[in-house]
């Protein structure tokens, strides 16, 4: 999913357990950073379990389910797939010895997993994981490779194992779970630990859990709690809410969840300033409409006023680099590629801001191709990750909507945004040679939201100014 990407929502499995599943097929839909995609399956094979539930945000690089392959049976000429372990922080808890092995594709049809290894343990023993789909759980609940492969080296019996309590999602024993209990277990009978050598085994089916008996159940020890905890902020209290009997209650979908909180987070991360400035664009509004339908009859497409306020914000970027910024603690890390995000209203009423790369290397015809690839891609829910990450610089048109300003929240981790007004036809003063005198001119406001921690006044207005300058300077016989 990229590398800024940490979790995603499962929306849809498009396949049930005991369904077979083609490589490259779509096992679910996923959505995050408010773009839906499908999950194609590596393999080809029978999906035996889904380990999450529609809904459920889940962590990239989490085993999501099981998929049985039959997968021919390795020979001196082909090399074993090795499954490389995840590395592990060891705490405290860990210090418990435990055999951890990794994994090998043996030469029998297996499901495919992905251990977690736990550094620093004395004794490290490779031995092929039984993952036959029979023993992944017992009747109802699941057991990891890791925590069979433990507790196998460990002696801890099926019973045992069904008694202990664990903290994962619906009750799932984690690797710490048995490892507090084995740690809890050696303090209070050190003479029963067991040693016998780890004997090679087939595959371990799992009898049904044995109902907990009181005197025999593990209760994990109390954590300790330091004597004193620094002192938490306070929460501001949320006002009260009134709710007659003939009002709608409409829950938020997902995607305004994830605006909201993304709006909400900005607020609270930069301080917001914002300069104005109006622009006389009367000459770019003429140039338009002498050659939109030049334009369209050749390149089958519409010239917007989009593609033409992006070109003026890449100029003035290069004018002022310093607005193409992010802030990392107290270091500014300026950007060398220059990556327009557009704000896009959808169908919904939502707002998504695809992402326009590298900006300044693309002509006025590719970027108004760009524009309105990302545009009509985002109406119809067909962007990619990779088409709403790693913006610089963000432009939202208010003026589509027929406002002449408007006050935009930036868009984290950038540090500025501009809104673009509606353009209207207004009297104006013009200087002339003979005087001034009072014309219809089309004007439009441009107002700048930017970080005052980095950016200040006199950045902040000389770049919205630049932009202006821009607009205004337009060559009324440009060639596109």
């Amino acid at each position: 999913m990229g590398e800024s990407v940490a979790e995603a929502t499962i929306i849809k499995w498009t396949k049930n357990p005991g369904d077979h599943i083609d490589a490259d097929e779509a096992v679910m839909e996923i959505a995050t950073d408010k773009v839906d995609s499908d999950v194609p399956s590596p393999v080809a094979g029978k999906l035996i379990e889904q380990l999450y539930k529609e809904n459920d945000v889940v962590q990239v690089g989490s085993v999501i389910a099981i998929i049985e392959t039959n997968e021919p049976a390795s020979n001196e000429t082909e090399t074993p797939t090795v499954v490389k372990p995840v590395e592990e922080q060891k705490t405290p808890e860990e210090s418990a010895p435990a055999h951890v092995a990794e994994t090998v594709q043996n030469e029998q049809p297996s499901v495919l997993s992905e251990p977690l290894v736990i550094p620093g343990l004395d004794q490290l023993e490779k031995k092929n994981i039984a993952t036959d789909a029979s023993s992944f759980k017992s009747e109802g609940r699941f057991y990891s490779p890791l925590v069979k492969n433990i507790a196998g080296q460990e002696g801890i019996t099926t019973e045992e194992l069904d008694k202990i309590p664990g903290s994962g999602s619906d009750g799932r024993l984690t690797k710490d779970d048995l490892l507090n209990y084995l740690q809890h277990k050696q303090k209070s009978s050190p003479a029963q630990k067991v040693e016998e050598p780890l004997k090679q085994q087939a595959p371990v089916t799992f009898s049904a859990p044995v109902a907990p008996v009181a005197a025999n159940t593990y209760t994990p020890p109390p954590v300790a709690t330091p004597a004193a905890e620094p002192a938490k902020a306070i929460e501001a209290p949320k006002p009260a809410v009134s709710v007659s009997g003939t009002d709608e209650v409409i829950e938020m979908d997902r995607m305004r969840r994830l605006i909201a909180d993304h709006m909400v987070m900005s607020k609270h991360t930069s301080p917001h300033v914002t300069s104005f400035v109006e622009a006389d664009v009367t000459n770019l509004v003429l140039w338009r409409d002498k050659v939109k339908g030049s334009f369209e009859k050749r390149e089958g497409e519409k010239i917007t006023f989009t593609p033409i306020f992006i070109e003026a914000v890449v100029k003035a970027i290069k004018d002022f680099p310093m607005i193409n910024i992010t802030v990392n603690g107290t270091q500014i890390i300026k950007k060398a590629a220059i990556n327009i995000s557009m704000a896009t209203a959808l169908p919904s009423g939502n707002l998504i801001v695809p992402v326009i790369k590298k900006a300044d290397e693309l002509n006025l015809l590719g970027i108004t191709k760009a524009v309105n690839d990302l545009a009509n891609r985002a109406r119809i829910g067909k962007l990619q990750p990779d088409d709403v990450k790693d913006g610089t610089f963000t432009i939202t048109n208010v003026g589509s909507f027929g406002n002449v300003m408007g006050t935009p929240i930036i868009n984290q981790p950038q540090v500025a945004i501009l809104a673009v007004g509606a353009i209207r036809k207004k009297p104006a003063v013009i200087e002339t040679k003979e005087g001034d005198m009072i014309a219809i001119r089309h004007m439009m406001f441009l107002s700048l939201s930017y970080d005052h921690r980095v950016v200040d006044g006199a950045l902040g207005g000389s770049f919205v100014r630049r932009v202006a300058d821009y607009l205004e300077k337009w060559d009324p016989n440009r060639e596109i």
